[in-house]
């Protein structure tokens, strides 16, 4: 019944700016954390940045992405400046309803279908 919904993905040169945002449907929660996962082909799913009691990011994205919630929208955003060609992933939002800025995908429990984000050189 819980639906995350991504959207903001697109192709951006290298050095540019994107913002991702997921939202929830359906049935609500108060979900203790909201975070972002990307999988670039041929490799694993990994942790970029999670909100909840807390922030957490990558190091690969400290300094460059910034993670926000608006818990009455039951929405969190993923503002990306300085984008480099590595960044080039499918970007997936998912939600906790126990875990606090968690890095590991096995903490969270509802997650969206991801959108695509490509950094040109």
């Amino acid at each position: 019944q819980v639906q995350l919904v991504e959207s903001g993905g697109g192709l951006v040169q290298a050095g540019g700016s994107l913002s991702l945002s997921c939202a929830a449907s359906g049935r609500t929660f108060s979900w203790r954390a909201m975070g972002w996962f990307r999988q670039a082909p041929g490799k694993e799913r990994e942790f970029v940045a999670a909100s909840g009691g807390g922030t957490s990011y990558a190091d690969s994205v400290k300094g460059r992405f910034t993670i926000s919630r608006d818990n009455a929208k039951n929405t969190v955003y993923l503002q990306m400046n300085s984008l480099k060609p590595e960044d080039t992933a499918v970007y997936y939002c998912a939600a906790s309803r126990y875990s606090g800025h968690s890095q590991s995908s096995q903490e969270y429990d509802y997650w969206g279908q991801g959108t695509q984000v490509t950094v040109s050189s």
